[in-house]
């Protein structure tokens, strides 16, 4: 498998540190608001290459953070005249309701809590200090730039540029303009804890390297996120990492583009900001996981109700299939493959090829997308009443397997009641009977209940609607 690498500007054959085992770590969310459709992105496409590692028979360890102290989570406290961790405790279970609904939680994912690793904290800021790469100015603890090796090398950011490009405040404490917090010194009404150089809490880049260090390892597999974060904040994370621990801190940094709302540029001051929330009122959430797939994760993508609506509809295809074979192999007889679904059965494979190699080429689930929809196309075509057990079930267990690894058709199955299924059976016969008033009269009684359905050349289908 070949992963485009941001800290080399190309494609690198992947394999893991540690034979079988993938340690991966994905920048989560500042949880003081709910997660919006830009960080449902990284989420949606880092998970799905954790779920294709275990396709593949690793192991994986994967970790997605939370920042629950942070300026904006105080800021939203003084706001509602509650505690800094009310703030993060309420948002972390609304996170966790968006999570379900993007089919994010079904296999060691870990979320660790900033707050969690305070002491590891001040242990990797008393190592950068007694390495002389700190210092502390009036409480608080700033890296110094000028004691990383390589700064910008994942962003391709001069450092002299950077410096001389920085706003100079002459009471500034900083050696550096470019020098970042590692510790922020206590304020008035704020969450503090005790630390050898003074009270405070710690800045925001300090959490994710300690916690990848504390969970994962010194140098871990992958890092991920928005290409947002490129810098300063990956780029502070390599610095401040590698001049503690004296390796490398990741082998792989993945990048996700960014996304634009009806062709502009996301924003709350244009009016196109959307919550995953939000969403999830209009469409499920398993649709607008499928959509972030349904192009490459280094390119930007536009999102809109439109575009929406069209994979709403793509995936219906895609779960009618599913139900339509489920229904065939409830049907279906054990007997010898006939040439034509020996025929099918090796048109599935190259299917499988074709999603597999699609996936090993950096991640590529637009084109492993097209590979599901030629395995329905293959199913409507050849399966049907009559068709062995093994060709139904192979094709199915085939189809399933494959969304598995992109995370969708993870919906509980809708199922119509007796009553329901009663009245299908009897419009099958009207129309066999060639009574079609009859048969109108069922449909628009299914139509009353929520019930669609189509008639195909392979018999009746139906959905909710």
């Amino acid at each position: 498998m070949k992963l485009y690498n941001t800290l080399t500007r190309k494609k690198e054959e992947f394999e893991p540190l540690q034979k079988g085992l993938v340690t991966m770590y994905n920048c989560g969310p500042t949880v003081y608001n709910f997660i919006h459709v830009g960080n449902a992105r990284p989420l949606c496409v880092f998970d799905t290459l954790r779920r294709y590692f275990l396709y593949k028979g690793l192991d994986v360890k994967f970790v997605v953070n939370f920042t629950d102290i942070d300026d904006k989570i105080i800021n939203k406290s003084k706001e509602e005249h509650v505690t800094s961790q009310e703030i993060a405790e309420r948002y972390i279970e609304e996170f966790k309701k968006d999570a379900n609904g993007l089919h994010l939680y079904d296999y060691k994912t870990y979320n660790p809590r900033a707050t969690e690793h305070i002491n590891e904290i001040i242990d990797f800021i008393q190592i950068l200090l007694d390495k002389n790469a700190a210092y502390v100015a009036e409480g608080d603890v700033y890296f110094d730039i000028n004691s990383a090796e390589d700064y910008g090398k994942l962003s391709k950011k001069n450092l002299e540029d950077l410096i001389s490009g920085a706003r100079v405040d002459v009471s500034d404490i900083k050696k550096s303009p470019a020098d970042f917090a590692l510790w922020k010194n206590k304020k008035e009404g704020e969450p503090y804890w005790k630390a050898p150089w003074g009270e405070g809490r710690p800045g925001w880049h300090i959490e994710c390297s300690v916690m990848a260090k504390t969970l994962l390892g010194e140098t871990i597999d992958i890092h991920s996120g928005g290409e947002d974060l490129q810098f300063p904040h990956h780029e502070n994370e390599i610095a401040q990492s590698e001049t503690c621990n004296g390796k490398p801190f990741a082998r792989f940094w993945l990048h996700n583009g960014m996304i634009t709302v009806n062709d502009e540029k996301m924003s709350k001051s244009l009016g196109n900001f959307f919550t995953v929330r939000e969403i999830s009122e209009l469409f499920d959430l398993e649709i607008l996981r499928f959509f972030l797939l349904g192009a490459h994760y280094r390119s930007p993508i536009n999102f809109s109700r439109e575009i929406m609506e069209q994979t709403k509809n793509s995936l219906e295809r895609i779960y009618n299939s599913k139900w339509r074979m489920e229904e065939l192999l409830g049907k279906a007889e054990d007997k010898e493959l006939s040439e034509e679904e020996k025929s099918h059965l090796e048109a599935v494979k190259k299917e499988v090829e074709y999603f597999e190699n699609s996936m090993d080429d950096d991640l590529n689930t637009a084109d492993a997308i097209t590979a599901i929809f030629n395995i329905v196309k293959l199913a409507n075509v050849n399966l049907k009443e009559g068709s062995s057990k093994s060709a139904v079930a192979e094709t199915l267990n085939t189809l399933l397997k494959l969304t598995k690894v992109l995370g969708i058709l993870e919906n509980e199955e809708e199922q119509v009641d007796s009553e329901v299924e009663e009245l299908i059976k009897e419009r099958e016969a009207a129309r066999a009977g060639r009574d079609f008033k009859r048969a109108d009269e069922i449909r628009d009684l299914l139509l009353q209940r929520g019930i669609q359905i189509k008639d195909t050349k392979d018999g009746t289908t139906w959905k909710k609607i």
